[in-house]
């Protein structure tokens, strides 16, 4: 396992092999000072043994020895003694096949075996032998050599001693040598380089590396500060790029922020919402590289949102009601290459609302690798913000528009009720009273005449006023055309006894007020036609938007007409006519071939509005 201190730890080891050398050194020191503690004494000792081996020899062949031989004795015992001393034998090793112990050894074997018994044999002032003489130099060449071994042996510890100092002190040397080479290596030049990088990054200049080698605290502190060098240029590269990128993003917001002011004029005065926002949605789809956009309105004929607007497609949305504008027309290469859901896009829904009312949804298409930075989305938020107020004021242009109509219509009705109503009821009540005379002779016939022309005409022109009344009293109780209609599908479903089939699919307040309401008058004539006079058993009704035009059908199965043409003079047929007129559109009426009859009503909106409402009465 590597250390996590190799540099500590190296300085450890250098500290450790200087302290044990400093202890191997006492130590051996002491070993040897210890060793040689009384090789002194034992020399001199040794020494004195000649001497008194001498001593012995003249005391026992003088005549004034005190003692006699009682004394000599106790000379020789003496003697015995200091050669056994106990610093001689401390001197001695105890190994006893050593040199000196063995020489020690052929002393005492020269002094019990030569002299002692030579001395002990010898009268007391007696002259000294030759065998006397022999055995002393014999003794006393034995005691030179053991005193000459102790000498040698003791100056060779001495040596030995010298050596263990010189071998200490050139280890310490080396080591001290070794130590300022590594720390010249390992601490100094890593402490200069590391301190050339720091000031470096200082001024900014982050291409100066460390480049140590190895697992030390200091290589592994150049490590860090190379991968920190490079972080810094990396950061400092990333916060330039930033500050670009922010300013490229400021200068987009600007830019974005003055096409909504310049569009937000022709999006509040224009009634159209698609010729009045595409313009802009995709000026802004260049300035932050997104598309497609698509506005979704919720509708209450449909769950889910009804596209109102979209800045690019293919083919022609079904809601177009201007054949000659290609404004989101694209060719399908380009489409193609457009960064919708099959293609790597991403998709952004923005709700459009005011304070507790949605009203629709942004869908905004932008690229997966480029992604949407924050500047765009508060832009787009913005947007969103302003399509909702656009569509609020419509919503309240529309509302004033109905309730305008709406009083219109109520006063027109109440001024013809009171003129022209009362005229033909007084009218009527006079051929009342014309029937009543009886008149006689040849002018009966013609008198009876007359009053049925002018029962018919008087009983006509009060349909038709009565017509009218009802046409400028109808308003939808329902906030749209789609609810109306279902309400009247319910009524004669109720009058036929079963259900009448519906299909509708008008995108969201594509009708004026003023063409829901004689659309919705159109179909309750051509229901009421069908209940009344065709006996039939199955009807249905159609209210399609084919772009750019509303076609309403109202089929059934019943008898069909007379001599399978348009019947002439057909008060119902001549209202529903005017009324298509009124649309600029044409009502046909004819036979169908499976049997029964088809009407058919079909006009170009001239309303291009978009905006749902909520209210719509008239």
């Amino acid at each position: 396992m590597r250390s996590r201190s190799p540099l500590v730890n190296r300085l450890a080891v250098v500290i450790g092999a200087i302290v044990l050398t400093a202890i191997v050194s006492m130590s051996t020191t002491l070993a040897v000072s210890n060793s040689i503690e009384g090789n002194a004494t034992a020399i001199n000792l040794a020494g004195a043994l000649r001497m008194g081996a001498f001593q012995l020899i003249a005391r026992s062949a003088t005549d004034d020895f005190q003692d006699g031989p009682a004394a000599i004795r106790e000379r020789i015992n003496e003697y015995q003694n200091r050669l056994q001393d106990r610093a001689i034998l401390r001197s001695v090793p105890d190994t006893a096949d050593h040199p000196l112990a063995l020489q020690y050894k052929l002393v005492l074997t020269t002094w019990e075996s030569e002299l002692r018994t030579a001395l002990e044999q010898h009268e007391v002032g007696s002259p000294i032998t030759t065998a006397m003489v022999v055995a002393v130099e014999d003794y006393i060449a034995e005691v030179d050599s053991l005193v000459s071994m102790l000498e040698q042996r003791t100056e060779a510890r001495i040596d030995l001693l010298h050596l263990i100092q010189v071998i200490s002190m050139v280890f310490s040397i080396l080591i001290v040598i070794a130590l300022f080479f590594d720390l010249k290596n390992r601490v100094l030049r890593p402490l200069r380089k590391l301190v050339s990088i720091a000031n470096s990054v200082s001024d900014q200049d982050f291409s100066h590396k460390a480049n140590l080698k190895g697992s030390d605290e200091l290589s592994q502190l150049g490590l860090a500060f190379d991968q920190m060098t490079s972080e810094l240029a990396l950061t400092y590269y990333e916060l330039e790029s930033k500050a670009r990128e922010k300013t490229e993003e400021l200068e987009i917001s600007h830019q974005a922020l003055q096409v909504m002011h310049s569009a937000s004029r022709s999006l509040f005065a224009n009634h159209d919402l698609c010729s009045g926002a595409i313009p802009m949605l995709q000026e802004l789809e260049q300035l932050l590289g997104i598309g497609p956009i698509r506005l979704f309105l919720h509708d209450k004929e449909s769950a889910e949102p009804v596209e109102a607007i979209t800045t690019a497609t293919d083919k022609r949305p079904f809601y177009c009601r201007d054949h000659h504008c290609n404004a989101c027309l694209v060719t399908p290469e380009v489409f193609d290459e457009m960064p919708l859901e099959n293609n790597d896009g991403r998709r952004l829904l923005l709700p459009i609302r005011t304070p507790g009312q949605l009203l629709g949804t942004l869908e905004v298409w932008y690229p997966a690798d480029k992604g949407l930075s924050a500047t765009a989305r508060r832009l787009l938020e913005t947007l969103t913000d302003q399509l909702a107020t656009a569509i609020f004021l419509e919503r309240q242009i529309t509302e004033e528009q109905q309730l305008t109509l709406a009083e219109e219509r109520t006063v027109i009705a109440r001024e013809l009720h009171d003129s022209l109503a009362q005229s033909l009821s007084y009218l009527k009540m006079q051929v009342t009273r014309l029937r009543r005379l009886n008149i006689t002779g040849d002018q009966k016939p013609t008198h009876d005449n007359i009053l049925e022309e002018l029962s018919t005409g008087l009983n006509s022109a009060y349909r038709q006023l009565r017509e009218l009344l009802a046409t400028f009293r109808l308003k939808l109780d329902t906030p749209d055309l789609a609810t109306a209609l279902r309400k009247t599908i319910d009524e004669f479903s109720e009058r036929l006894g079963r259900p009448v089939e519906f299909e509708y699919n008008l995108p969201p307040q594509t009708l004026s007020p003023n063409e829901e309401i004689h659309t919705l008058q159109i179909v309750r004539e051509g229901l009421a036609n069908a209940v009344k006079h065709a006996d039939a058993t199955d009807i249905s009704v159609k209210v399609l938007f084919e772009s750019p035009q509303v076609r309403a059908s109202i089929r059934d199965n019943g008898k069909g007409l007379p001599g399978g043409g348009q019947p002439l003079n057909h008060y119902g047929l001549v209202i529903m006519q005017d009324r298509a007129r009124t649309l600029g559109g044409k009502v046909q009426v004819q036979n169908r071939d499976e049997g029964g009859v088809e009407v058919e009503l079909t006009f170009v909106p001239k309303s291009r509005n978009l905006i749902p409402s909520e209210s719509a009465t008239a």
